[in-house]
Formats: structure tokens, C-alpha cells, sequence
């Protein structure tokens, strides 16, 4: 049965996997919290921000430090911002948006979110493809494809739990920190002069480009999505001070973790500067031209091998929390709920094939340009994350007496006002020079500015929207119907005792219509509904997740409305397959004269993809089956 719930929990397969022991030390507590800030950190470590770091440190030495700094202070925040709507409100960003925004801005914002993940994912996936052509001397087009079994090393970690998972991200973290701090002994760089890179200054428009670059490397649009998410693998104790002591732990583990991030893209850029920028070669911007030049440049055979390895170490760690990426914002803006290996191979090639067909048609040499690149569009997708995520954590209704303070909420709007005007200027200047320079702009003026355009309008849209209205409370789904339509029915009746199963769709006003048409007022309808979420799967009728009560607030809804309109109704709640669970209730019953199913009209592809219930539940039930289509 096809769930379709807007409370879905995000991640379902680990939601609230990981618990909290609430009578242990409070360095357990802190080890307990501890890891989806890894998970997001390497993010901010990926080949993209290689790319960035590279150029900026070979084309103006140690002069964009300051940038990094910035940049991680930046994310710092917007990354605690996401966490503290993950673990409060109990909603990924892309759910809340979903609860918040209408139907169309919500299509338009999933599409920008996919944008700016296959952005991401490209970089992750050109690095990783790099790196084993340094390492293995593998063409890039096998290394492309090769990354496609990124997807089955995800399906396994996830299968391990959540820790295992994380610990294996920490171990790559471990081997990318180790190589840089080996790189950094061979370079020396002068300590001197990368401290006054810490001092703000923008050279030129060149400089401004891989500014903007590094700042969309670093606060990445997709890891806020993410980390909203990661953090409601940890279940805690739901008072006040639970939830405060959540957001405290939370933060601890950010700063660490960022801070290692920070560390990793400071000795990139710094060993650019002394390796490249010191000798005179400004022109660097090429992984590969990078790697070539190590070697030689500090004198070391390691060099070479362990720029190498720490970046196929930083493709691989990227590319999972990318795919996870890929999955939260299907599911939270679409609430497309597909097997979850069909979901992470479109997340995967939604990456792959870009990057392969770049690589095709464009060659090799064409890597580096395309990295960068990949990094400024995900600075433009930023304030379609941030904004909205201000929004929802200021938002008292949502967050209740954990909506961010004032101070914080001028700190949050100015990093969004850096960003956008910085995106603002970046987009303005590119668009004057393709007009200036182009030989027929009108081509420019018709589709280029239209739709810079209406980027802009969308979003003066979503900062006015909050201000300007009430937000709409879509977080109650209610009942598909106001009052259940009857039709002329027979008088004669044959079913005295029913059996309604119902997935919370909208074909459950045809199978409730169709059941009361056949009852009629003298008939017993008994409304069954199975809940499968992870906790229910293991813990069975000893769950208390938040969806299991949900579920029953819905379903006694449905039946305090048919009551009300003079039918005998009982609910009854089960957890685990529905394919088990129905058939099961049944036939324990041994009372039920006819069960009644809605069907989702599913042809062969989709029944691969969703799971299919009709067939398995009409197998084993003893009774008559009457299926209704959506």
C-alpha cells in the first residue's frame, strides 16, 4: 500500500534510529549526537571546493583566505539553523517548504533544489573520476561510470544503520585531513603572508568570480537539506529540555566538523599559493594540472599519490551525502516515495550523465572550467535554501518557544543579503558582457534576461510572501471529503459487516463511497490502515513514532465523521507490510463478509518501482475482495 501521508518521516529507513540514553554521561549524550555534522562537512571538502581553492590560491595566492573564513562562519550558522528546524519541528527543509509554499513554487523550488544537487553531484562525481585517472591512469569516461556503484556501497551502508554509515564518512575525512597535513610539511608555505589573507579584499571582477565560487563550494544549497534531515536519525527524550540539550549537542558537533572542513579547503588554497602562485604559475585551475605539478614543485614522490587518494576519498564521501541529498528533496517537495534502490540510481544518474556527456563532447581538458563553474551555480541556488530556511525557523507556530532570536535573525538575513547581492552583481556582470560582446544579443535579451528575471521575482516572492500573509496551515491533511456522497442504492442488503482498508490517498473516497454503498446504515464498516515505518516494522504495536500517531489521529477522524452521519465504525490500526498485515487482520477476524482496497492503477513499471499490495492481499484473503481503482 502506497503511503502518502505528508507527515512521512524524512530518511524513513533511519529515522530516530540512533537513541539517546537519557540516564547516561553526558559525554555518551555527546558521542550519541555526534555525526551528522561528518556527514555534512564533507560537503564542504568536495572536489568542487578543490577546484575553487586551487584557482583562487594559484591565481591570487593567499589574498582569499578570508573568503574561506567567512564562508565557514556563514555556514556555521545556516547549518545550526538547520539542524534546530530538523530536531524541533521534526520536518526536513524540503517538507517544511512543502507545508509552507502553494503547489507551483513548490515545483519551481524542487527544480532549482535538483539544479543545484546535480551541480554538486557533477563535481563529485568529475573528482572522484579524476582521481582514479591520477591514481590508476583510467580514462574519465570509466571513472564516470565506475562511480555508478556508489549506489550499492549507499544501499549497503544504510542497511548497516546510520552509525556505520558515518563512521565509514568520518574514515574518509580521517584520509583526506592526513594527506593535506603531509602536503602542507612538503610545501612550507609562509604562515606570514597567509595571515594577512584573512584581511577582506576583492582584487578584481576575476577575483570576485572564484569568491562567489568558494562561498557556493562552501555553503552548499543541498547540505541544508541534508543536515535537517540527519539529525532526526537521533531519538531523544521530546521535552523542553531534551530538545534544548539536542540543539546544544548539535552545534558542538558543527563547529567541530566545520571546522575540520575549514581546515582541509584552508591547506588546498594555501598549498596552491606556495606551490603555484609563489613560482609564478597563476593559471592553475585544473585538478589535473595540480596533481602534475606537485611532485616536482616540492620535491616529494608522495606528493603526487596523496592529492590523488584524498581526493578520490573526498568524491567518494560526497557523492553519498549527495545521493541522500537527492533523496530528501524528492521526497519532501514531490512526497514521491520510490524503493529506495530505483531512487538512488536516478539521484546517481541525474549526476552521471552530465558529467559524462560534458566529458564526451568536450574532452578532458575541460574538467577544471566545468568544476568551478558547477560551484557559482550552487551559489546562485543558495538564497532558494536560505531564505526559506529563515523563515521557518523564526516562525513562532512552527518553532514554538525555539524560534531563533533577534540578534540571530540579523545575523541570518545578513549572510542572506551578502549572498544574493553577491549572486545579484555575479549574474548582472555576465549578462552585460554576453550583451556587449555578442554578435546578435537579441537571442540574450529573449531568453536570458526573461528568465534572470523571474528568478528575481521568485525570490522577492518567497522573503515577501511570510510578511505579507498569514502562513497556511497545511500541516493538518484532514479528511478527502467533507461528507461521503451516496448514491441510489439497492435496498436489499448483503454485507452486514465490512472491511475498509485505506492508505490516506484520495482513493479512499471512492473505496469509503463504494463501502457504505454496499452497507448501506445497517452494516458494521471496520477501517483498517497499516503503518510502515521502520519503527513500526521492528517495534510492531509497540511503536510510538510520530507517524504511528498521526496515523490514528486520522483514521478517527474518518470514522468520527461517518459516525456523525449514523454509521457503525471501528478503526483498526496495525504495523508492519501492509502485504502481511491486511490479509493477517482478516482472516484473524474470521467475521468480515467482504474487504474492500483501493488500487493506484499501477502498470508493471510502476508496480517495480512503488511495490504493489492488490495481488499479494487477494491471494490470501478467505473472503470477497472488491478493488477499487484511483
Amino acid at each position: 500500500m502506497q503511503h502518502t501521508n505528508s507527515n512521512s518521516h524524512s530518511l524513513e529507513e533511519v529515522h530516530e534510529s540512533v537513541a539517546v540514553g537519557q540516564n547516561t554521561s553526558v559525554w555518551k549524550k555527546i558521542l550519541a549526537f555526534f555525526g551528522p555534522a561528518y556527514m555534512i562537512s564533507v560537503g564542504y571538502m568536495d572536489p568542487g571546493n578543490w577546484a575553487t581553492d586551487i584557482a583562487g590560491g594559484s591565481q591570487f595566492g593567499y589574498t582569499l583566505l578570508w573568503v574561506l573564513l567567512m564562508s565557514n562562519i556563514m555556514a556555521l550558522l545556516l547549518q545550526s539553523l538547520s539542524a534546530r528546524l530538523g530536531i524541533v519541528s521534526r520536518r526536513d527543509l524540503a517538507q517544511a517548504s512543502r507545508e509552507t509554499y502553494s503547489k507551483g513554487i513548490n515545483v519551481v523550488l524542487y527544480g532549482l533544489a535538483e539544479i543545484a544537487i546535480a551541480a554538486c553531484d557533477l563535481a563529485e562525481v568529475l573528482g572522484m573520476a579524476i582521481g582514479l585517472k591520477l591514481l590508476f591512469d583510467l580514462p574519465l569516461l570509466w571513472g564516470v561510470s565506475i562511480t555508478m556503484l556508489d549506489t550499492f556501497l549507499l544501499l549497503f551502508l544504510m542497511n548497516k544503520g546510520i552509525k556505520k554509515m558515518e563512521a565509514f564518512i568520518i574514515g574518509l575525512i580521517a584520509i583526506i585531513g592526513l594527506s593535506f597535513l603531509v602536503e602542507m610539511f612538503f610545501a612550507k608555505p609562509d604562515m606570514a603572508e597567509a595571515a594577512k589573507g584573512l584581511i577582506p579584499s576583492i582584487p578584481n571582477s576575476a577575483a570576485l568570480y572564484i569568491a562567489i565560487g568558494i562561498i557556493g563550494a562552501t555553503v552548499m544549497p543541498h547540505n541544508l537539506y541534508l543536515h535537517s534531515s540527519l539529525v532526526q536519525t537521533r531519538k531523544f527524550d521530546r521535552t523542553f529540555k531534551g530538545i534544548k540539550q539536542a540543539i546544544r549537542y548539535n552545534f558542538i558537533d558543527s563547529v567541530i566538523a566545520l571546522n575540520m572542513a575549514f581546515f582541509v579547503n584552508a591547506a588546498i588554497l594555501i598549498l596552491a599559493a606556495a606551490t603555484f602562485y609563489t613560482n609564478g604559475f597563476h593559471e592553475v585551475a585544473d585538478i589535473q594540472d595540480a596533481h602534475k605539478l606537485l611532485e616536482p614543485m616540492l620535491g616529494s614522490g608522495w606528493a603526487a599519490p596523496l592529492f590523488a587518494l584524498a581526493l578520490i576519498a573526498a568524491g567518494q564521501s560526497s557523492t553519498i551525502t549527495g545521493t541522500l541529498a537527492g533523496q530528501i528533496v524528492m521526497e519532501g517537495y514531490l512526497h514521491l516515495r520510490i524503493q529506495p534502490w530505483v531512487r538512488r540510481i536516478v539521484t546517481r544518474l541525474i549526476a552521471i550523465v552530465p558529467a559524462f556527456l560534458t566529458i564526451f563532447y568536450f574532452g578532458e581538458d575541460s574538467t577544471g572550467e566545468l568544476l568551478v563553474f558547477s560551484q557559482v551555480v550552487l551559489s546562485l541556488q543558495l538564497g532558494f535554501a536560505i531564505i526559506p530556511l529563515i523563515h521557518f525557523v523564526s516562525d513562532k507556530k512552527k518553532m514554538k518557544e525555539f524560534a531563533i532570536g533577534t540578534i540571530t535573525k540579523i545575523a541570518s538575513w545578513a549572510i542572506a543579503l551578502i549572498i544574493v547581492s553577491l549572486n545579484a552583481k555575479l549574474v548582472y556582470d555576465e549578462i552585460y558582457s554576453w550583451i556587449t560582446t555578442s554578435q546578435n544579443p537579441v537571442y540574450i535579451w529573449v531568453f536570458v534576461v526573461p528568465l534572470a528575471l523571474a528568478a528575481a521575482g521568485l525570490l522577492l516572492y518567497i522573503i515577501l510572501e511570510p510578511f505579507v500573509r498569514k502562513e497556511k496551515d497545511k500541516s493538518a491533511r484532514g479528511l478527502h471529503m467533507d461528507q461521503v456522497m451516496l448514491y441510489e442504492l439497492p435496498e436489499k442488503r448483503v454485507y452486514s459487516n465490512i472491511a475498509v482498508a485505506l492508505d490516506f490517498s484520495k482513493t479512499d473516497t471512492r473505496t469509503i463511497s463504494s463501502a457504505l454503498q454496499l452497507g448501506g446504515n445497517t452494516a458494521h464498516y471496520t477501517l483498517i490502515h497499516i503503518v510502515e515505518t521502520v519503527g513500526a516494522m521492528i517495534h510492531g504495536d509497540l511503536a510510538e513514532d510520530y507517524e504511528t500517531g498521526s496515523d490514528m489521529e486520522y483514521l478517527s477522524r474518518y470514522r468520527d465523521s461517518l459516525r456523525e452521519q449514523g454509521y457503525s465504525v471501528a478503526i483498526r490500526l496495525s504495523f508492519g507490510s501492509p502485504k502481511k498485515q491486511i490479509p493477517q487482520i482478516i482472516n484473524d477476524d474470521g467475521t468480515f463478509d467482504i474487504l474492500i482496497l483501493g488500487a493506484h492503477g499501477h502498470n508493471w513499471l510502476k508496480d517495480i518501482i512503488f511495490g504493489t499490495t492488490v495481488d499479494a492481499v487477494r491471494h490470501k484473503v478467505k473472503i470477497p475482495l472488491l478493488i477499487i481503482k484511483d
